[in-house]
This record gives structure tokens, sequence and C-alpha cells, in this order.
């Protein structure tokens, strides 16, 4: 039932696309390219807002989707909904097992599978949780959870075993997973004792004494997550000091926060991607009421604790994993839907437990029909998920002051094709933050591409001038630069990115065309190289590779580039009609006549690949079909002298001289010059005097 439910409640969120932190985390992390050396898998790149920062086991989740479907979206859901489904019958295990202790049992045990079975369902279908497990990157928070499920029920079965040691092992393993997870998972360790000494030995020191060792390696797994931390950490608190917060105005924020959290635990709605803009705190009076009452919470979950009361662990679950995002260390936003993963859990089995106390038996029907509504709410949230545009559409109706979600709107719109509402939804934003870089930097990059070239300049120097450390921007100038024809400029705006950012894949392959077309090829062969050290599975790196390598003469080389480039877009008719050279020039001809083929046939309108086709016709003896291709590239391109040339030699062999005549006069008149067109029609003409019968 619980697997059931989960894929019905998320049945419909296979197809939503990469958002938001998805782009730094997968579509622009190299190291997740490879799973080996698993080393550099296990070292996600540490750029600011990356998820996967410090959090190795999280990139190389995504390294094994990349290695098993590249960039499918399809693979990575689908890992999401096991991880969450894998947690939901966890917490089932867990919560049936923790009914049946002897401080429950009298009061819970008979009921103990129905109402860890509603427990779990609730949990695992709750709209709240959308955000772990359909917005891909998410999954830090839903793989973290299911480790700290995991090693509290290991602890639990441990706890019940007359030979313990192999549960113990699991559950420190277990628990320093999580912390390669995500720093939320530094909780774990105490929740581990609390559980103990509320349920199983009565006493902290009870607790000690029993299972010293056990707690000693939990206690070891800090280490591992102060290893993690020194970066990450870092490189928060740097960023919250840029963004000119302080701890203490974001710990009195966060009582509303939690609020929130509650509101939403009870009733899913709305359910919102990105709470950026939530207020900080700024006056005693906007706090007060918040503050009073978690405070009022806190204090009765520890009274509860000290007491030893079963529900003070729940409490303290609720409280201690949310401690580490919603207190003192400043984040970006004061409020992610993602941060209630776990707790939801403790609401969810206080509200079975209410229930049940309330009406016995006849409650399962009722927390069953909860469910049943709340997977129902779940699937119409997937719907929001369904495409950038969708989403961040959503979050803008639900907030319409919050400025992120403004910018990244106008960068679905465009990316959606609808440049001039892009434009007007940047310009907006820049009314209210006339400082925001990447928003400077998608309105060049739109005004661009509407034609206004000396606007879109502006911004891309504004973008620059207020962000001077984003790579992204000079690539996006060098671009424009380049399209523009000022050559030298767009590669010092390259050079400029790839001193910010050497693994940038996109600008050492921008970097090699303008070298390629400067007729500087082994230096584009080197930035074409490095591009594909950075992003292996790079079709157009490939392409441009193979086509400098066949350029170069190297052959054999050219064809492995080509044919990787048409492996990984084998619609490109590019890619096909360039192997289809590189067959042709390698001798394998009736390999490079299939390959031409398909170049044609994805672009008939291409009049080079009619014409190369030709050549391999002729190199093979297909005159006919030599004769027929020539000819659409000459309906295409009828300027071309070659072609009249190449068709001249081939009207000569099918014994059509007058019309052969015709063809190299064409390519003289078109190229005066043209020496073998010349020769060509000088032998025809020899030829014709001597088949003249004499007198």
């Amino acid at each position: 039932m619980i697997v059931f439910a989960a894929v019905a409640a998320y049945h419909n969120s296979f197809t939503g696309p990469f958002i938001f932190d998805d782009k730094l985390s997968i579509l622009e992390n190299p190291t997740i390219r490879h799973l080996w050396p698993v080393w550099e898998t296990l070292s996600p790149p540490h750029r600011g807002g990356a998820t996967v920062e410090g959090r190795p086991l999280i990139n190389l989740s995504l390294a094994i989707n990349y290695a098993l479907g590249r960039l499918d979206v399809r693979g990575y859901h689908a890992l999401n909904l096991i991880v969450h489904t894998l947690a939901g019958l966890t917490l089932f295990g867990v919560v049936r097992r923790t009914l049946q202790q002897p401080k429950l049992r009298e009061r819970f045990g008979k009921a103990a599978n129905e109402l860890a079975l509603a427990t779990a369902l609730l949990w695992i279908v709750h709209p709240l949780q959308t955000e772990s497990v359909t917005y891909i990157v998410q999954r830090a928070e839903s793989i973290m959870g299911l480790f700290y499920l995991l090693t509290l029920y290991c602890f639990i079965r441990g706890a019940e075993s007359p030979r313990p040691r192999l549960w113990n092992v699991l559950g420190v393993a277990a628990c320093a997973l999580g912390m390669a997870s995500k720093e939320a998972m530094v909780s774990a360790p105490l929740m581990v004792l609390l559980y103990d000494r509320t349920f199983v030995s009565g006493s902290l020191r009870e607790a000690w004494r029993r299972r010293r060792p056990l707690y000693l390696g939990l206690a070891g797994t800090w280490v591992l997550l102060g290893f993690l931390l020194d970066v990450s950490l870092g490189n928060a608190l740097t960023s919250a000091r840029s963004r000119g917060d302080i701890w203490w105005k974001y710990l009195l924020t966060e009582p509303g926060a939690v609020l929130h959290y509650l509101r939403l635990s009870l009733w899913p709605h709305p359910l919102i991607l990105d709470y950026s803009g939530w207020p900080m705190a700024m006056t005693w009076t906007s706090v007060l009421l918040p503050t009073l009452v978690v405070v009022a919470l806190l204090g009765a979950t520890v009274w509860a604790c000290k007491k030893n009361l079963a529900w003070g662990f729940l409490g303290a679950w609720f409280f201690c994993i949310l401690a580490p995002s919603s207190s003192v260390v400043p984040t970006d936003c004061p409020a992610y839907e993602h941060r209630m993963y776990l707790s939801l859990a403790a609401v969810v089995v206080l509200v079975a437990l209410g229930i049940h106390e309330l009406l016995g038996r006849r409650g399962l029907a009722v927390l069953l029909a909860a469910a049943l509504g709340l997977g129902f709410l779940t699937v119409q949230r997937n719907e929001d998920y369904r495409s950038e545009l969708a989403i961040w559409s959503d979050t803008v109706a639900r907030r319409p002051n919050n400025v992120r979600a403004q910018a990244n709107l106008g960068l679905a719109l465009a990316n959606a094709g609808r440049l001039p509402e892009a434009v007007a939804r940047y310009e907006q934003v820049l009314q209210w933050a006339p400082d925001y870089a990447d928003v400077h930097l998608n309105l060049g990059n739109a005004l661009f591409d509407l034609g206004k070239a000396p606007d879109a300049m502006r911004h891309y120097e504004e973008a620059i001038r207020l962000n001077p450390d984003d790579p992204v921007s000079y690539y996006d100038l060098g671009n424009a630069l380049s399209k523009l024809g000022q050559v030298k400029e767009a590669i010092d705006r390259y050079n400029q990115a790839l001193d910010l950012r050497p693994d940038y894949a996109d600008a050492h392959n921008n970097l090699g065309l303008l070298l390629a077309a400067a007729n500087e090829m082994p230096e584009a062969i080197e930035h074409y190289k490095l591009a594909l050290r950075f992003k292996p599975e790079y079709p157009d790196a490939h392409y441009n590779l193979g086509t400098a390598l066949l350029q170069a003469g190297s052959v054999p080389e050219a064809l492995v580039q080509l044919q990787q480039a048409v492996r990984l877009n084998p619609d490109d008719p590019n890619g096909r009609c360039n192997w289809g050279i590189a067959l042709f020039q390698a001798g394998q001809v009736r390999e490079a006549i299939e390959q031409l083929r398909q170049g044609v046939r994805l672009r008939p309108d291409y009049p080079d690949a009619h014409y190369d086709l030709g050549n391999a016709y002729v190199e093979a003896g297909n005159l006919i079909d030599a004769k027929a291709q020539y000819e659409w590239a000459l309906r295409l391109k009828p300027d071309d002298a070659e072609v009249h040339n190449d068709l001249g030699l081939v009207l000569v062999r099918l014994a059509s001289p007058a019309d052969a005549k015709a063809q190299f006069e064409e390519a003289l008149r078109l190229k005066p010059d043209f020496t073998d067109a010349r020769d060509n029609l000088a032998k025809l003409q020899t030829l014709k005097q001597a088949d003249t019968p004499k007198n």
C-alpha cells in the first residue's frame, strides 16, 4: 500500500524539467559526468548556490543518474521517488516498532500496524513533500531523511536483538552516509540517544552504560560532517555577509517560518517553490507573537523530555531537525518547504495518534480518507512542476513581490521564445532591484536576440560591473561580440570567463570556434579537448573537434569524435555529413554513403550534403545517383562552380558530351580562373575532334 500510494501520488512527476538549482548542480556540474575516479565524483564543485556543495553522496547519486541516462529527467525523478518510498517504508518500521515498545504497548500496541501504515501513508503522499521529491536536486533532503530514519531503525532493531553488533554497525554506517548527504543530519546521534532514554533504557546514564560503543561510533560521524562543513559553511556565512544578513535577525525571523510550516502541515495550501523576499524581522511587534508561540512549544517539548514523556520525543524530533536551517546560520531565504521533509513525520504521528485516541479503530478510515485527499493534492501540485514556465508562473501568482521569482519567470519566458514578454518582466524587476546582476545579463541576452545590440551591450557591461566574478556574464558577452564580428573582443571575454572558471566547457568550445576561424587550429583543438574533458557528453564539442581534426588531416581521430557527435545528437545533419566525409577520406565509401544519405534526409535543403553524397556515389561507381545528387545541389545553389565542373565529369562518363560541355562552360562563367574546368573543357573538345570522321 505504501509503495502503491507513492507511485500513485508521483506518477505525473517524471517529465518535470530541471529547474532552479538543478542548473548549477546538474547541468553545469562537470563532476557528475563520470563515476571514476570516484574521489572526483565525491568532490562536488564549490560554487555559491550549488545544492551539492559539501554533500558528496548527493553528487554521487547524480553521477549515477548521469551514467545511466545522461540528462534524461525521468531517471532522476525515478531515483527521487525510490528514495522517498524507501523512507516511507522505513518510517513505517520505526513507528510500528516504537508503538510496540513497553512504554506505549498497552495503549497502542494492538493498533501498531494500522497506525504505522496510516502514518506512513499520510507522510508519503503529503503535498508538502513535493519539493523534496519532484524538485530533483532537493533529493538532498530526502536522501538525508532516508539515512536519518535508517539510523534510528537500526538502533531499534539492535536494541531488540540478542546480537546487536550488526545492527549497530549498520546504524553508524547509515549515520555517516546521512552526514555526507546534508547538514541537518547533525542531530541524528542525539535523537538516537534521546529515543534510547525515552523508550528503551529509561535514563541517559543507563543508555550510555549499555551502548557506549554505539554512541561513540555515532558521535564519530560528526568528524566527517565537520570536514564537509569546513567549506560549505564558510561559503554560506560569506554569502550571508554579502547579503547583509545578521544572525540574530535571522533567528528572530524563523519563528514565523516555523509556524508557517506547521500550518502547511495541517493545511497544505498554498505551496510555493521560492520564498525569497520573506520579510526579515525588523520590529518587535512583528516577531513577538510567533516567538512566544514557538518558545511555548519549545518549552513544552523540553518539559516533556525532562519528564521522559513519549510526545516529548516528537517535539524534539521536530525542532532538532529544523534547527540547523532555522536558527542562527542565515541562508539565502528564511523558509523552504523541503526543510519540513523529516519534521513533518512528528506532526503526522501526533495527528494519527490523536485521531486514534478520539475515534478508536474508526479513526483508521478517517486517516486513510485524509491520505487519499492529500495524495490528490500532491498530484495537482506536481502539475505545477511540468515546466519552468508553469512553476515560476505559479510562484509569482502566489508571491508577486518575489523579485527572484519574477526574474526566473522572465528567463522561462525567454526560453519559451516569448522575448518581448521576457523583456517587459526583466525591466519591471530592475525597477524594484536595479542592482540585480543576473537580470541585467538576461535582459541583455533577450535584447540581443531581438536585434537591439546597443541596448544589450549596456546591460552586459552593467552585469559585469555589478558582479565581476561571474563567468557567465563574460561568456554571454563573448557570444554577442562573436555574432557581431568583433572576434578579438569576443576572444578576450571568453578568456576572462575561463580565468574565473577553468572548467567552463561552453566557453572552451566557443573560444575554439573563433580560434579555428582565425586558422589557429592547434589552439582551437586544445580548447575543444578541454571542453570535452570537463563535459564528456558534449555533442557540439565532439563535432567541432572532429571537424578541426579532419581539416588538420587527422582522419582516424576525426572519425572517433564525429562518431561520438552523431551518437549524442543523431538528428544533426552536419554531424552526419562530416562523419560521412571522414569515412570517405578513410576509404570506407559504403559507410560514408550511408551517413551522407542520413544527412540529406535530415536536411534536404543542404546543398553541400548533396554534393558530398554525389562525390561518394562517383567513388562507388554509381554515376546515375551521383548525377542526381549534383543536380539537386545545383537546384539549391546554382552558382557553385565546383558542382558544375564535377557534374560535367559525370556526364562525360555517361556519354553526354553536349551536356558536359554546358556544365564546364557554366563553371567557367561563374569562375573564370577555374583551371580544372578549363582543362576539362579542352579535353572534351579534343575527344570530340578525335571522334570526328575524316572525308
